[in-house]
């Protein structure tokens, strides 16, 4: 009995030696792995410059239709001429189908007010004050700075030559300044100076997006091509005239634009309103043709 009492003593100090002999056993604790951090999407203010071309101008609306269907919508909005006219209805809030119903509604006499000559002189056969009221009408009177969609409208000053860019005060008028023509809308006076069509000095304002603060800019050119234009009345001479002036501002302007959408309007002119719809087809198969390019492009933009 005394002896398997020691043996029991004697294995106990064995085993007490052994624990004293190695280290403790601490049980491993979980690595934690560093949370990926995905960057969301960088926000690019994507700006929407539209053109001018008169009757031309219903090409926008398509683009503008196209645009939307793919979700992309522009955070800044700049026209000249025909473009500030459909971009001041759209800045208003319009959507593209909405456009379109404008655009089919539509009375050319609606924004026709023909001018008397003064002592047999008149500076345009068309007044201008209705294509103003037309055009306050239709966004209900909001000036440019309280419009839905930051908006402006670009002018010749007649005095300097110079740019202006409208972004405050009476939308109709500065439209009117916009599309005024010279020698088929008056001169537009604002203030002490006066104004004449935009496309003079900025056919596609792709500069003035920029300015307004668009990353991103998407330019439509709607001017016909010179040797595709038919001169058959004195309006379409002088849309001619002015394409042939525009050419060589706009490889400059549009070169600037992140994606150029032109619409195929081939032969139409610029008094052809009765082809608003084949321009407004037009506009949405030419963006629709380059919206991969747009996509892609905007993607890059948004991750760097």
């Amino acid at each position: 009995m005394h002896s398997k009492r020691l043996t029991l003593i004697a294995l106990g100090a064995l085993l007490l030696a052994g624990c004293r002999g190695s280290a403790p056993i601490i049980p491993a604790e979980p690595v934690i792995a560093a949370p990926v951090v995905v960057a969301p999407p960088r926000k690019v203010r994507i700006g929407l410059a539209l053109g001018g071309g008169a009757a031309r101008g219903f090409a926008h609306i398509g683009v503008i239709k196209a645009l939307e269907a793919q979700g992309i919508f522009p955070d800044v909005i700049v026209g000249t001429s025909a473009g500030s006219v459909v971009g001041a209805l759209y800045a208003a809030g319009n959507n593209g189908f909405a456009l379109q119903k404008v655009a089919m509604d539509m009375d050319e006499a609606s924004i026709s007010d023909w001018a008397l000559p003064l002592f047999g002189k008149v500076s345009g056969v068309l007044k201008g004050d209705a294509l103003q009221n037309y055009v306050n009408k239709a966004v209900r009177n909001v000036p440019m700075e309280k419009l839905k969609i930051p908006f402006g409208a670009v002018a010749t000053d007649l005095n300097s030559g110079q740019p202006i860019l409208f972004q405050r005060g009476n939308t109709g008028q500065a439209v009117r300044a916009s599309s005024a023509v010279p020698s088929v809308f008056q001169p537009v006076k604002i203030g002490s100076r006066s104004y004449v069509d935009g496309g003079l000095v900025a056919p596609v304002p792709v500069r003035f997006a920029r300015e307004m603060g668009a990353d991103f800019i998407i330019a439509v050119n709607i001017s016909t091509q010179t040797d595709a234009q038919a001169t058959l009345s004195s309006l379409e001479v002088l849309m001619q005239t002015f394409s042939i002036m525009g050419q060589r501002l706009n490889h400059y302007e549009l070169k600037d634009a992140d994606v150029v959408v032109s619409p195929r309007l081939g032969t139409m002119g610029g008094g052809d309103f009765n082809s608003r719809n084949l321009a407004i087809l037009a506009g949405e198969q030419a963006a629709a043709a380059v919206m991969p390019q747009i996509k892609a492009k905007l993607r890059a933009r948004q991750q760097q």
